[in-house]
């Protein structure tokens, strides 16, 4: 089994760090340039969730970062860099944010963005790929591509999952910012929170998370992609009838059955009963 022991923090831009209970926090570290993330820092993202994806001690991801802003997209250098790119250059440079976008969507566990506050062009892009959203009532979002002559081509199918195509119509579009309230509205963000809240409101998710089965957790966030868009006819009624037979009969599912008739904890809220509490703070680099 891969475990978490084996990772180590990329570089002083990208943080990680995990808890005694398996929450791992990776944290964008560049706010003197308001978290902007160039090909160096993509790389580096793109390295970490392949290697979280691996770990069976890893339960959550929490994604954060340091300073005012939450993520100002690209970086300014590295797009005049691109700028004088060729067009077969361009394309690698697009196709790695694009792996990095889609092994964070598809993480195994459960992903929390913690976003404190402007997220703009791709930092839109990471948000609509985490399972769950959680934004101080400082934060802004815009998908700012067009003001640059550019489009959010790489992140346009986790946004318009995210907020919907009437919703990604108008923004991708008009370039328009919008505010925490307007971004729980569309979908973007699941609760907002005072900044002096934010903190607290992670860790209370991540508590609400680790209650659960952990290989359920997995398994219904599998389920949500597995599902999503489908006809109902019977290929899928026999597919998730053999899944929920499946974890019925595991050890999870027998453990989590038996502890309910019994009207005790299961067996995994007794280990972290015994664990130190969660944090989702632990980087020298958080803040």
């Amino acid at each position: 089994m891969f475990s978490h022991s084996n990772i180590k923090s990329p570089s002083e831009q990208v943080l990680f760090d995990v808890d005694s209970l398996g929450v791992a926090t990776v944290t964008l570290n560049n706010a003197d340039k308001h978290n902007a993330f160039d090909d160096s820092i993509i790389y580096a993202l793109n390295q970490l969730f392949k290697e979280i994806a691996l770990c069976d001690d890893i339960n959550i991801m929490v994604l954060a970062s340091t300073g005012k802003s939450f993520s100002a997209g690209a970086d300014l250098g590295w797009m005049q860099r691109m700028a004088s790119y060729s067009y077969e250059e361009n394309l690698s440079d697009a196709n790695a944010l694009a792996q990095m976008l889609k092994n964070l969507n598809f993480l195994p566990q459960p992903t929390i963005a913690k976003v404190q506050g402007a997220a703009f062009g791709g930092a839109v892009g990471l948000a609509s790929c985490c399972d769950i959203v959680l934004a101080s009532d400082k934060a802004s979002f815009c998908l700012s591509e067009v003001k640059l002559g550019l489009i959010p081509a790489t992140i346009s199918p986790y946004v318009v999952n995210a907020i919907g195509q009437k919703a990604s119509r108008r923004y991708f579009q008009t370039a328009e910012r919008f505010f925490a309230d307007k971004a729980q509205q569309l979908g973007l963000v699941d609760e907002v929170y005072s900044l002096t809240e934010l903190d607290s409101a992670v860790t209370t998710m991540v508590k609400t998370l680790l209650a659960n089965g952990p290989s359920a957790v997995r398994q219904a966030k599998q389920l949500a992609f597995d599902v999503s868009y489908q006809d109902i006819d019977e290929t899928l009624i026999k597919e998730t009838s053999e899944r929920i037979a499946a974890i019925r009969v595991s050890s999870e599912g027998q453990e989590g059955l038996t502890a309910f008739f019994e009207k005790r904890q299961p067996a995994w809220q007794a280990t972290q009963r015994h664990s130190a509490e969660p944090t989702t703070s632990t980087n020298k680099g958080e803040g």
